[in-house]
């Protein structure tokens, strides 16, 4: 018999509006963020236009305002996840849900929002 602490499963809820991450039977949820994402094309990032100079961000060891690069069938884009990320005004930035009309549209988003909830959602707020 094992006597050590019994492990959850980890639960995120990707709905419309936000997500929520969290463990099996808690009964709040760890992390609670938007389910949108800003995304910015490559293309307009080679222009000459420097996004993290402009972005007006403060840098910080724990900001959740980090890039996922994301490779597109037109190109790269960066992809910004969080509360915090989408705080900053970016020149060319786009917000774009991953899903319409209840049906996921773009995996890419939805992968970088699952992996945004498990790194700053719920193990670090374990």
């Amino acid at each position: 018999m094992y006597g050590g602490d019994e492990v959850s499963a980890i639960v995120i809820d990707l709905g419309l509006h936000t997500c929520k991450a969290g463990y099996a039977g808690e009964d709040a949820p760890k992390a609670v963020f938007p389910s949108v994402v800003g995304s910015i094309d490559q293309m307009e990032l080679d222009d000459g236009n420097n996004v993290d100079k402009n972005s007006g961000s403060i840098p910080d060891s724990k900001s959740v305002a980090r890039p996922f690069d994301a490779e597109k069938s037109k190109g790269k884009r960066k992809l910004y996840v969080g509360s915090q990320a989408l705080g900053y005004c970016r020149d060319h930035m786009e917000v774009l849900s991953p899903i319409k009309d209840g049906v996921v549209v773009d995996w890419e988003i939805v992968e970088n929002i699952w992996d945004h909830a498990l790194r700053f959602g719920v193990i670090f707020l374990m």
